[in-house]
Protein backbone atom coordinates (compact mmCIF):
# COMPACT_ATOMS: atom_id res chain seq x y z
CA UNK A 1 0.00 0.00 0.00
CA UNK A 2 2.82 2.40 0.89
CA UNK A 3 4.54 1.62 -2.40
CA UNK A 4 1.33 2.47 -4.31
CA UNK A 5 1.10 5.80 -2.50
CA UNK A 6 4.69 6.87 -2.76
CA UNK A 7 6.44 5.24 -5.72
CA UNK A 8 5.38 5.90 -9.28
CA UNK A 9 6.69 7.90 -12.22
CA UNK A 10 5.38 11.22 -10.92
CA UNK A 11 5.96 10.63 -7.18
CA UNK A 12 2.26 11.28 -6.44
CA UNK A 13 2.80 11.80 -2.75
CA UNK A 14 6.27 13.06 -1.75
CA UNK A 15 7.57 11.86 1.57
CA UNK A 16 6.81 15.06 3.48
CA UNK A 17 3.12 14.83 2.46
CA UNK A 18 2.96 11.22 3.70
CA UNK A 19 4.85 12.14 6.89
CA UNK A 20 2.37 14.95 7.59
CA UNK A 21 -0.57 12.56 7.15
CA UNK A 22 1.06 10.03 9.47
CA UNK A 23 1.66 12.75 12.06
CA UNK A 24 -2.00 13.90 11.91
CA UNK A 25 -3.60 10.46 11.85
CA UNK A 26 -1.38 8.22 13.99
CA UNK A 27 -1.44 8.77 17.72
CA UNK A 28 0.50 5.66 18.71
CA UNK A 29 4.29 6.00 18.51
CA UNK A 30 4.58 2.28 17.77
CA UNK A 31 2.46 2.65 14.61
CA UNK A 32 4.32 5.79 13.50
CA UNK A 33 7.68 4.06 13.98
CA UNK A 34 6.55 1.01 12.03
CA UNK A 35 5.14 3.05 9.15
CA UNK A 36 8.17 5.28 8.70
CA UNK A 37 10.62 2.37 8.86
CA UNK A 38 8.50 0.71 6.18
CA UNK A 39 8.70 3.92 4.14
CA UNK A 40 12.49 3.91 4.33
CA UNK A 41 12.53 0.33 3.05
CA UNK A 42 10.01 1.07 0.27
CA UNK A 43 12.10 3.98 -1.05
CA UNK A 44 15.30 1.92 -0.79
CA UNK A 45 13.83 -1.13 -2.56
CA UNK A 46 12.64 1.04 -5.43
CA UNK A 47 15.84 3.01 -5.87
CA UNK A 48 14.42 6.33 -4.63
CA UNK A 49 17.48 7.06 -2.53
CA UNK A 50 16.91 10.78 -2.00
CA UNK A 51 13.49 10.13 -0.43
CA UNK A 52 15.03 7.36 1.70
CA UNK A 53 17.54 9.91 3.03
CA UNK A 54 14.72 12.41 3.75
CA UNK A 55 12.83 9.70 5.64
CA UNK A 56 15.89 8.96 7.77
CA UNK A 57 16.46 12.65 8.56
CA UNK A 58 12.80 13.17 9.45
CA UNK A 59 12.84 10.22 11.85
CA UNK A 60 16.09 11.41 13.43
CA UNK A 61 14.83 15.01 13.83
CA UNK A 62 11.52 13.90 15.32
CA UNK A 63 12.91 11.37 17.74
CA UNK A 64 11.32 8.40 15.98
CA UNK A 65 13.17 5.12 16.59
CA UNK A 66 15.10 3.98 13.54
CA UNK A 67 15.51 0.26 12.92
CA UNK A 68 19.24 -0.33 12.40
CA UNK A 69 18.54 -3.50 10.45
CA UNK A 70 16.49 -1.50 7.92
CA UNK A 71 19.47 0.85 7.57
CA UNK A 72 21.80 -2.09 6.95
CA UNK A 73 19.48 -3.33 4.20
CA UNK A 74 19.51 0.16 2.67
CA UNK A 75 23.32 0.26 2.77
CA UNK A 76 23.41 -3.07 0.92
CA UNK A 77 20.96 -1.74 -1.67
CA UNK A 78 23.14 1.33 -2.25
CA UNK A 79 26.23 -0.88 -2.54
CA UNK A 80 24.54 -3.16 -5.11
CA UNK A 81 23.55 -0.06 -7.09
CA UNK A 82 27.25 0.91 -7.09
CA UNK A 83 26.45 4.15 -5.23
CA UNK A 84 29.53 4.19 -3.04
CA UNK A 85 29.27 7.92 -2.35
CA UNK A 86 25.73 7.46 -1.07
CA UNK A 87 26.87 4.46 1.02
CA UNK A 88 29.39 6.66 2.82
CA UNK A 89 26.94 9.56 3.15
CA UNK A 90 24.20 7.38 4.63
CA UNK A 91 26.63 5.61 6.95
CA UNK A 92 27.77 9.05 8.11
CA UNK A 93 24.12 9.95 8.80
CA UNK A 94 23.75 6.79 10.84
CA UNK A 95 26.84 7.56 12.93
CA UNK A 96 25.89 11.22 13.51
CA UNK A 97 22.38 10.27 14.55
CA UNK A 98 23.73 8.31 17.50
CA UNK A 99 22.20 5.12 16.15
CA UNK A 100 23.78 1.98 17.56
CA UNK A 101 25.76 0.72 14.58
CA UNK A 102 26.07 -3.03 14.12
CA UNK A 103 29.07 -4.88 12.74
CA UNK A 104 26.86 -5.84 9.75
CA UNK A 105 26.50 -2.19 8.69
CA UNK A 106 30.24 -1.63 9.16
CA UNK A 107 31.05 -4.75 7.12
CA UNK A 108 28.76 -3.58 4.32
CA UNK A 109 30.62 -0.25 4.12
CA UNK A 110 34.05 -1.94 4.23
CA UNK A 111 32.99 -4.30 1.44
CA UNK A 112 31.84 -1.39 -0.72
CA UNK A 113 35.13 0.47 -0.20
CA UNK A 114 37.21 -2.61 -0.99
CA UNK A 115 35.25 -3.35 -4.17
CA UNK A 116 36.05 0.20 -5.23
CA UNK A 117 39.74 -0.44 -4.54
CA UNK A 118 39.98 2.06 -1.68
CA UNK A 119 41.51 -0.32 0.86
CA UNK A 120 43.29 2.35 2.87
CA UNK A 121 40.08 4.34 3.38
CA UNK A 122 38.25 1.14 4.35
CA UNK A 123 40.90 0.35 6.96
CA UNK A 124 40.74 3.90 8.34
CA UNK A 125 36.95 3.70 8.66
CA UNK A 126 37.31 0.38 10.48
CA UNK A 127 39.86 1.88 12.87
CA UNK A 128 37.62 4.87 13.54
CA UNK A 129 34.59 2.69 14.21
CA UNK A 130 36.66 0.43 16.48
CA UNK A 131 37.46 3.53 18.52
CA UNK A 132 33.71 4.13 18.84
CA UNK A 133 33.19 0.62 20.16
CA UNK A 134 31.99 -0.97 16.92
CA UNK A 135 34.24 -4.01 16.75
CA UNK A 136 34.87 -5.65 13.34
CA UNK A 137 34.57 -9.43 13.21
CA UNK A 138 36.55 -11.99 11.21
CA UNK A 139 34.26 -11.52 8.18
CA UNK A 140 35.00 -7.77 8.14
CA UNK A 141 38.74 -8.45 8.34
CA UNK A 142 38.57 -11.15 5.67
CA UNK A 143 37.10 -8.68 3.18
CA UNK A 144 40.05 -6.37 3.74
CA UNK A 145 42.59 -9.19 3.68
CA UNK A 146 41.20 -10.58 0.42
CA UNK A 147 41.36 -7.14 -1.20
CA UNK A 148 44.95 -6.58 -0.02
CA UNK A 149 46.31 -9.91 -1.29
CA UNK A 150 44.50 -9.68 -4.63
CA UNK A 151 46.28 -6.36 -5.23
CA UNK A 152 49.55 -7.57 -3.65
CA UNK A 153 49.31 -4.64 -1.25
CA UNK A 154 51.33 -6.31 1.50
CA UNK A 155 52.12 -3.03 3.28
CA UNK A 156 48.42 -2.41 3.86
CA UNK A 157 47.95 -6.11 4.67
CA UNK A 158 50.45 -5.86 7.53
CA UNK A 159 48.45 -2.95 9.00
CA UNK A 160 45.20 -4.93 8.72
CA UNK A 161 46.74 -8.01 10.36
CA UNK A 162 48.10 -5.77 13.12
CA UNK A 163 44.57 -4.45 13.80
CA UNK A 164 43.29 -8.00 13.81
CA UNK A 165 45.81 -9.04 16.46
CA UNK A 166 45.11 -5.90 18.49
CA UNK A 167 41.38 -6.64 18.42
CA UNK A 168 41.91 -10.25 19.44
CA UNK A 169 40.22 -11.58 16.29
CA UNK A 170 41.57 -14.97 15.25
CA UNK A 171 41.91 -16.43 11.76
CA UNK A 172 39.25 -18.74 10.39
CA UNK A 173 39.68 -21.12 7.43
CA UNK A 174 38.76 -18.38 4.94
CA UNK A 175 41.40 -16.03 6.37
CA UNK A 176 44.08 -18.69 5.85
CA UNK A 177 42.87 -19.39 2.31
CA UNK A 178 43.00 -15.72 1.31
CA UNK A 179 46.50 -15.30 2.76
CA UNK A 180 47.90 -18.53 1.30
CA UNK A 181 46.46 -17.70 -2.12
CA UNK A 182 47.92 -14.19 -1.99
CA UNK A 183 51.37 -15.23 -0.78
CA UNK A 184 51.57 -18.08 -3.32
CA UNK A 185 50.60 -15.86 -6.24
CA UNK A 186 53.35 -13.40 -5.24
CA UNK A 187 55.90 -16.24 -4.87
CA UNK A 188 56.07 -15.89 -1.08
CA UNK A 189 55.72 -19.65 -0.94
CA UNK A 190 57.57 -20.19 2.33
CA UNK A 191 55.19 -17.79 4.10
CA UNK A 192 52.24 -19.66 2.57
CA UNK A 193 53.69 -23.00 3.68
CA UNK A 194 54.07 -21.75 7.27
CA UNK A 195 50.38 -20.84 7.30
CA UNK A 196 49.42 -24.30 6.04
CA UNK A 197 51.44 -25.93 8.81
CA UNK A 198 49.76 -23.57 11.29
CA UNK A 199 46.38 -24.74 10.01
CA UNK A 200 47.40 -28.36 10.58
CA UNK A 201 48.60 -27.53 14.11
CA UNK A 202 45.24 -25.92 14.91
CA UNK A 203 43.34 -28.92 13.56
CA UNK A 204 41.82 -26.93 10.69
CA UNK A 205 41.02 -28.75 7.47
CA UNK A 206 43.61 -28.14 4.75
CA UNK A 207 42.30 -29.05 1.32
CA UNK A 208 44.16 -30.07 -1.82
CA UNK A 209 43.64 -26.64 -3.39
CA UNK A 210 45.92 -24.94 -0.84
CA UNK A 211 48.73 -27.44 -1.41
CA UNK A 212 48.30 -27.02 -5.17
CA UNK A 213 48.80 -23.26 -4.84
CA UNK A 214 52.17 -23.80 -3.17
CA UNK A 215 53.25 -26.60 -5.53
CA UNK A 216 52.44 -24.41 -8.51
CA UNK A 217 54.35 -21.52 -6.95
CA UNK A 218 57.47 -23.61 -6.22
CA UNK A 219 57.36 -25.02 -9.77
CA UNK A 220 57.31 -21.50 -11.22
CA UNK A 221 60.36 -20.69 -9.10
CA UNK A 222 62.07 -23.88 -10.29
CA UNK A 223 62.40 -25.12 -6.69
CA UNK A 224 61.59 -28.73 -7.54
CA UNK A 225 63.15 -30.11 -4.33
CA UNK A 226 60.71 -28.02 -2.30
CA UNK A 227 57.90 -29.33 -4.51
CA UNK A 228 58.81 -32.95 -3.82
CA UNK A 229 59.13 -32.30 -0.07
CA UNK A 230 55.73 -30.62 -0.09
CA UNK A 231 54.21 -33.49 -2.04
CA UNK A 232 55.54 -35.89 0.60
CA UNK A 233 54.15 -33.77 3.46
CA UNK A 234 50.84 -33.57 1.69
CA UNK A 235 50.57 -37.36 1.53
CA UNK A 236 51.78 -37.76 5.13
CA UNK A 237 48.96 -35.44 6.24
CA UNK A 238 46.37 -37.50 4.36
CA UNK A 239 45.64 -34.80 1.76
CA UNK A 240 45.01 -36.49 -1.59
CA UNK A 241 46.58 -35.02 -4.76
CA UNK A 242 44.43 -34.33 -7.81
CA UNK A 243 45.12 -33.47 -11.46
CA UNK A 244 46.00 -29.86 -10.58
CA UNK A 245 48.66 -31.18 -8.18
CA UNK A 246 50.48 -33.12 -10.90
CA UNK A 247 50.12 -30.78 -13.89
CA UNK A 248 52.69 -28.13 -12.78
CA UNK A 249 55.15 -30.90 -11.83
CA UNK A 250 54.71 -32.60 -15.22
CA UNK A 251 55.05 -29.22 -16.92
CA UNK A 252 58.28 -28.40 -15.06
CA UNK A 253 60.03 -31.72 -15.75
CA UNK A 254 59.05 -31.68 -19.43
CA UNK A 255 60.22 -28.07 -19.73
CA UNK A 256 63.74 -28.94 -18.52
CA UNK A 257 63.90 -32.05 -20.69
CA UNK A 258 63.06 -34.61 -18.02
CA UNK A 259 60.46 -36.34 -20.16
CA UNK A 260 60.90 -39.73 -18.51
CA UNK A 261 60.19 -38.29 -15.04
CA UNK A 262 57.32 -36.21 -16.44
CA UNK A 263 55.68 -39.35 -17.88
CA UNK A 264 56.22 -41.14 -14.54
CA UNK A 265 54.00 -38.51 -12.93
CA UNK A 266 51.51 -38.80 -15.80
CA UNK A 267 51.18 -42.53 -15.07
CA UNK A 268 50.89 -41.91 -11.34
CA UNK A 269 48.18 -39.35 -12.00
CA UNK A 270 46.30 -41.76 -14.29
CA UNK A 271 46.51 -44.55 -11.71
CA UNK A 272 44.65 -42.26 -9.33
CA UNK A 273 41.88 -41.83 -11.89
CA UNK A 274 42.89 -38.43 -13.28
CA UNK A 275 43.42 -37.93 -17.01
CA UNK A 276 45.36 -35.38 -19.01
CA UNK A 277 43.34 -32.67 -20.69
CA UNK A 278 43.90 -31.43 -24.25
CA UNK A 279 46.23 -28.62 -23.15
CA UNK A 280 48.49 -31.07 -21.30
CA UNK A 281 48.53 -33.51 -24.25
CA UNK A 282 49.49 -30.73 -26.67
CA UNK A 283 52.19 -29.50 -24.30
CA UNK A 284 53.74 -32.95 -23.82
CA UNK A 285 53.73 -33.75 -27.55
CA UNK A 286 55.40 -30.38 -28.17
CA UNK A 287 58.07 -31.13 -25.54
CA UNK A 288 58.69 -34.65 -26.95
CA UNK A 289 59.22 -33.07 -30.37
CA UNK A 290 61.57 -30.44 -28.93
CA UNK A 291 63.63 -33.24 -27.37
CA UNK A 292 63.75 -35.20 -30.66
CA UNK A 293 61.55 -38.01 -29.26
CA UNK A 294 59.43 -38.60 -32.36
CA UNK A 295 58.13 -42.08 -31.43
CA UNK A 296 56.95 -40.92 -28.00
CA UNK A 297 55.21 -37.91 -29.52
CA UNK A 298 53.50 -40.13 -32.12
CA UNK A 299 52.30 -42.65 -29.49
CA UNK A 300 51.03 -39.90 -27.21
CA UNK A 301 49.01 -38.43 -30.09
CA UNK A 302 47.34 -41.83 -30.58
CA UNK A 303 46.53 -41.98 -26.86
CA UNK A 304 45.19 -38.44 -27.07
CA UNK A 305 42.85 -39.35 -29.92
CA UNK A 306 41.61 -42.41 -28.02
CA UNK A 307 40.59 -40.07 -25.18
CA UNK A 308 38.50 -38.01 -27.59
CA UNK A 309 40.90 -35.09 -28.17
CA UNK A 310 42.17 -33.88 -31.52
CA UNK A 311 45.64 -32.39 -31.75
CA UNK A 312 46.04 -28.81 -32.99
CA UNK A 313 47.35 -28.10 -36.51
CA UNK A 314 50.62 -26.82 -35.04
CA UNK A 315 51.10 -30.12 -33.19
CA UNK A 316 50.51 -32.15 -36.37
CA UNK A 317 52.98 -30.02 -38.33
CA UNK A 318 55.57 -30.24 -35.56
CA UNK A 319 55.25 -34.03 -35.39
CA UNK A 320 55.46 -34.26 -39.18
CA UNK A 321 58.68 -32.28 -39.14
CA UNK A 322 60.37 -34.37 -36.42
CA UNK A 323 59.22 -37.64 -38.07
CA UNK A 324 60.67 -36.55 -41.38
CA UNK A 325 63.91 -35.46 -39.71
CA UNK A 326 64.24 -38.94 -38.14
CA UNK A 327 63.41 -40.63 -41.49
CA UNK A 328 60.09 -42.07 -40.27
CA UNK A 329 58.30 -41.16 -43.48
CA UNK A 330 55.56 -43.79 -43.17
CA UNK A 331 54.37 -42.30 -39.90
CA UNK A 332 54.66 -38.81 -41.40
CA UNK A 333 52.49 -39.88 -44.35
CA UNK A 334 49.93 -41.34 -41.93
CA UNK A 335 49.74 -38.01 -40.11
CA UNK A 336 49.46 -36.09 -43.37
CA UNK A 337 46.58 -38.34 -44.54
CA UNK A 338 44.73 -37.84 -41.24
CA UNK A 339 45.07 -34.06 -41.65
CA UNK A 340 43.80 -34.13 -45.23
CA UNK A 341 40.79 -36.31 -44.27
CA UNK A 342 39.92 -33.79 -41.57
CA UNK A 343 40.13 -30.92 -44.03
CA UNK A 344 43.35 -29.57 -42.52
CA UNK A 345 46.01 -28.28 -44.87
CA UNK A 346 49.43 -29.67 -43.85
CA UNK A 347 52.42 -27.33 -43.77
CA UNK A 348 54.37 -28.58 -46.78
CA UNK A 349 57.77 -27.66 -45.33
CA UNK A 350 57.11 -29.97 -42.34
CA UNK A 351 56.23 -32.95 -44.55
CA UNK A 352 58.82 -32.47 -47.31
CA UNK A 353 60.43 -35.92 -47.19
CA UNK A 354 57.06 -37.64 -46.77
CA UNK A 355 55.77 -35.93 -49.94
CA UNK A 356 58.91 -36.70 -51.93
Amino acid sequence: MLKTLSVDENLRYPFLVIASAVENCCFESKVTTKLLNFMLKVYSDNGNFSEASKTFDYMKDNGIKINERTCTVHLNTLKKADELGLVLDFFGQMVQSGLEISVYSLTCVIDGMCRNGDIKKAREIMEEMSGRGIKPNVITFNILIDSCVKRWDFEELDLVLGLMRKGGVGFNVETYKFLIDGYSSYWKIEAAERLVMEMHDKGLRVDTYLYNLMINGYCKLGAIESVLLLLGRMRDRGVKPNADTFCPIINWYSKVGGMEVAMKYVKEMQKMGFELDKVMYDMLIDRFCQNGMADEAFELRIDMERKGFQADIAVFNQMGEILCETYQTEKAKMLMNIMIKRGICPKMVSFTSAIS
